[in-house]
């Protein structure tokens, strides 16, 4: 069999991206490419066409001779979404003029067309992920093309750094990364990739404004008014046009709404001859290949209303008008409350400049952006990495099925955020699809290889042990991955509706929940044949389940309890509280399965700050059954009183069950007693002179030296109160008082060894003075950095004393409170030498009257200290 061969000169025939085609195919030869060019260039059908034609150069070379039949390896083409995949492929195959499924093919989620000859096979980065996952050496592929990494979703984010790492086994892999706005430098650092940067001309581009006079968001999202005038601009500027218009909506509610606004404002002579269609996620395949379709010669002009699926990975044909809202839907996620969902915001201005530039693809175009120049210049200038705010359970499970549990261990373009990383890795442990050291259970290694959502996959997994109905279970799982909604929250209501057809996307749940049904089935048999164990998450099931039951399958951390009777409110066990909407059917069910909670501010969140939006009624004992990992006993001590009392409490996660008093014992003592120093601070303990100088001396050194002398403010002796003050606290019995305790030997355990030694050096408690005898130094002021030690002495006992005497290794001069006889400060002074040249003669003009039994010699270079008067001196002389 003849390899086939791509003619790229026909498939490059007026795209601007052949025209590099050498510096491409000597950079492809390397093994490692980042392409960028923009819109319109051609890159995503030029290059898998070229990449392949290099395979099958490379095959026949290893073979030893042209043409000899060689098999050359498979070239793998991810797209973003399900949609460009299908149009990628199509159209690589009508310039091939090959059938789809001959040498160019695709797989997406439940569909997969592609033949033994197949030599380019688009996908999704989700098959390509779990392929990566069965298959980690990806035996048979050649070359992997990711195109538009510029939307850094994390899957994308993941594969560059699963393949960098496979590159590092087998290097004769090709990866070519392409987009229109990427930082090519950071990409290519990490794959050690080529850049080949493809210029082109785009075809004259018109940008205008068109605000609207309504807001175009507001607490409930974007406004029904912003809708219509959309709608009502995208009518009139077609009309002018008479081209083909793209217009650009966050989501497909959005697209939807404007559809109909359109239809239904739309004269009935326009609407003969004027076809408006919708391209979002939720239409089936037929519908979106419908929208990016180019239209016949005698079909009538199009409006396609779109969501950002349309904004990079695809060329609409015909389109010379762009309407853009200039809003995006993006990732946010609360980790107070622990919610991840999608937030509509405005969309950055990269994304503004490629939605406009889909206008002058196919030549001369016009973009008209429905607001203001001002909204323009404030959008942030780039899209957010999505693994920086999205919920990364998924990401975790995938990166442990990997190898590299938590992602440690891997280079990534950006890397993720430790706190949601441990809090995703946390989650797989309790859906117990990791164990303690984050490596996979049986369970997870099945779920990980699902083509489905992590809680998804262990829901549909769980739920269908021990002889559950399949189908039942599919049908929730393809109502809940779906997104379907209900006004009152109502899971039950959503598949009546559902499950009688008369529901918007019926026929898509169905065909969803055949998928799902199937992929149960294939695991149920799998298990069967000795092929995955049932873990212990499955023993724990029963077919007993309700719907709502398989909800709490999929966030049983999410399972709620009422907060009080007659109250709209629930706690979920998570911690978070949500309010149930007003007239929900849910209203006085005691605990609920919660799938999805947005916030919310005002009545509807009832004082919660969230609202619940789809939730199925629960039994407390199939939440129990559900949440077993979730329950806990405690036994919580604390001070009330200056004595020890104790409840023994127990929990459903962050939901308190039942809680009663209990006599104390010697053990409750310790945590209580420092539970009560963490909140009321290191005043509660009773602070002895001997442990705040001590306290004082060690605060000094560690401003003035650093390590290894430690810090003891406040917060830092609360950080390490169970180092320093363990030892005591757990020596104390439930009738004890913390002023039980010696602090200063308790601090002595902060000393560092051997340099404790060196304390009394550094840092000595009494200075001797001229006099003979000896001052305590005060470290009080030391707390505080740039506090300075205080030695407060009679001016007699300083005479002849010049070199002002320091601490903490010569670092810190001692701060003199001179004093008269009566002991009372006469002056303050650091410079001994200054002071005795100076102000003394003005001290001692006015002392000598009043103290004249005291020694005030007009030298005091050369008299002798003291602390007696002229008397004993003499007498002692």
């Amino acid at each position: 069999m003849i390899p086939h061969s791509f003619d790229l000169a026909a498939i490059g025939s007026g795209l601007p991206v052949a025209a590099a085609r050498e510096d491409l195919e000597l950079a492809i030869r390397g093994g490692a490419v980042i392409v960028t060019a923009p819109p319109g260039t051609g890159k995503t059908t030029y290059v898998p066409a070229l990449v392949a034609n290099v395979l099958a150069d490379i095959a026949a070379a290893r073979d030893g001779a042209p043409n000899s039949g060689a098999t050359p390896a498979l070239t793998l083409l991810s797209q973003p979404r399900r949609v460009a995949v299908r149009a990628a492929a199509r159209r690589i195959a009508q310039l091939d003029g090959s059938e789809l499924g001959g040498p160019v093919g695709f797989t997406v989620r439940g569909e997969r067309n592609v033949g033994r000859g197949t030599v380019i096979e688009a996908l999704t980065p989700g098959v390509l992920l779990r392929r990566l996952l069965t298959d980690p050496g990806l035996d048979g592929v050649g070359a992997v093309i990711l195109d538009e990494i510029h939307e850094r979703s994390v899957d994308g984010d993941l594969l560059l750094g699963m393949l960098a790492e496979l590159r590092e086994l087998r290097p004769e892999l090709i990866v070519v990364a392409m987009s229109a706005t990427l930082d090519a430098a950071a990409t290519a650092e990490l794959l050690a990739a080529t850049i080949v940067a493809v210029p082109s001309a785009l075809h004259p581009l018109t940008v205008d404004y068109a605000p609207s006079a309504a807001a175009r968001l507001d607490e409930r999202g974007v406004t029904r008014a912003f809708l219509s005038h959309v709608a009502a601009t995208a009518l009139a500027e077609q009309a002018s046009a008479g081209s083909d218009a793209l217009v650009f909506l966050p989501g497909a509610r959005e697209v939807d709404a404007v559809v109909r606004l359109i239809r239904d404002v739309a004269p009935a002579s326009v609407g003969e001859t004027l076809e408006v269609l919708p391209l979002h996620g939720r239409l089936s395949a037929r519908e979106q290949d419908r929208a990016v379709s180019g239209r016949g010669p005698t079909d009538p002009p199009r409006i396609v209303v779109s969501t950002s699926l349309a904004e990079s990975s695809l060329t609409v044909p015909g389109v010379r008008l762009v309407v853009d809202a200039g809003l995006s839907r993006e990732v946010r996620r609360d980790r107070g409350r622990d919610m991840t969902g999608l937030v509509t915001v405005s969309a950055s201005r990269a994304s503004a400049d490629q939605r406009a530039g889909r206008a002058a693809r196919e030549g001369a175009g016009r973009a008209v952006r429905v607001f203001s120049q001002t909204d323009f210049a404030r959008m942030p200038a780039a899209v957010t990495p999505e693994i920086l705010s999205a919920d990364l359970t998924d990401a975790a499970l995938l990166l442990a099925a990997w190898g590299t549990p938590g992602g440690t261990e891997m280079r990534l373009p950006t890397t993720p955020p430790a706190a949601a990383m441990a809090q995703a890795v946390a989650t797989l442990f309790t859906l117990d699809l990791v164990d303690g050291g984050g490596s996979l259970t049986p369970l997870g290694a099945s779920v990980a290889r699902m083509p489905v959502g992590v809680r998804e996959a262990r829901a549909l997994l769980s739920g269908t042990q021990a002889g559950a109905d399949v189908t039942r279970v599919a049908e929730v799982i393809a109502a809940l991955s779906d997104d379907f909604r209900a006004n009152d929250a109502d899971l039950a209501g959503v598949l009546r509706e559902l499950r009688t057809g008369r529901a918007p996307g019926a026929r898509r749940w169905k065909r969803e929940t055949q998928r799902l049904a199937r992929l149960a089935s294939e695991a149920r048999e799998q298990q069967a044949a000795g092929k995955t164990r049932e873990d212990s998450a499955g023993s724990r099931q029963s077919p007993g389940l309700s719907d709502a039951g398989i909800i709490a399958l999929t966030r049983p951390e999410w399972i709620a309890k009422r907060a009080a009777a007659h109250s709209r409110s629930y706690l979920l066990a998570s911690g978070t509280r949500a309010a149930l909407p007003e007239g929900s059917p849910l209203l006085g069910t005691d605990w609920i399965a919660v799938r999805e909670v947005q916030r919310a501010e005002g009545r509807a969140a009832d004082g919660t700050g969230a609202v619940i939006r789809l939730a199925g009624a629960l039994t407390k004992e199939e939440a129990f059954h559900v949440g077993s990992p979730l329950r806990k006993s405690t036994r919580s001590a604390r001070i009330v009183e200056a004595r020890v009392q104790v409840r023994e409490e127990d929990h459903f996660g962050e939901i308190l069950l039942s809680s009663r008093p209990t006599a104390a014992l010697p053990g409750d003592a310790g945590p209580a007693f420092a539970a009560h120093v963490r909140e009321n601070g290191i005043a509660a303990l009773d602070w002895s002179e001997a442990a705040v100088s001590l306290r004082s001396r060690l605060a000094l050194l560690h401003h003035e030296l650093g390590e290894p002398w430690p810090a003891v403010d406040d917060d830092a002796l609360l950080a390490s109160i169970d180092d320093w003050l363990g030892p005591d606290l757990e020596r104390l019995r439930p009738n004890a008082s913390l002023r039980d305790i010696s602090l200063a030997p308790a601090l002595r355990r902060l000393l560092p060894w051997p340099a404790a030694s060196a304390l009394d050096t550094l840092a000595p408690e009494r200075l001797a003075v001229p006099s003979g005898s000896s001052a305590h130094i005060d470290y009080s002021a030391a707390v505080t950095p740039g506090g300075r030690p205080v030695v407060a002495v009679k001016l007699q006992e300083l005479f002849g004393l010049s070199d002002t005497p320091r601490v903490a290794d010569g670092r810190t001069r001692i701060l003199f409170h001179l004093l008269s006889p009566a002991r009372k400060p006469l002056a303050v002074t650091d410079d001994l030498a200054s002071f005795w040249n100076g102000p003394y003669q003005d001290v001692r003009r006015e002392m000598r009257g009043r103290y004249p039994k005291h020694p005030w010699p007009e030298d005091p270079w050369t008299a002798e200290a003291t602390a007696r008067t002229k008397r004993a001196q003499r007498g002692t002389n």
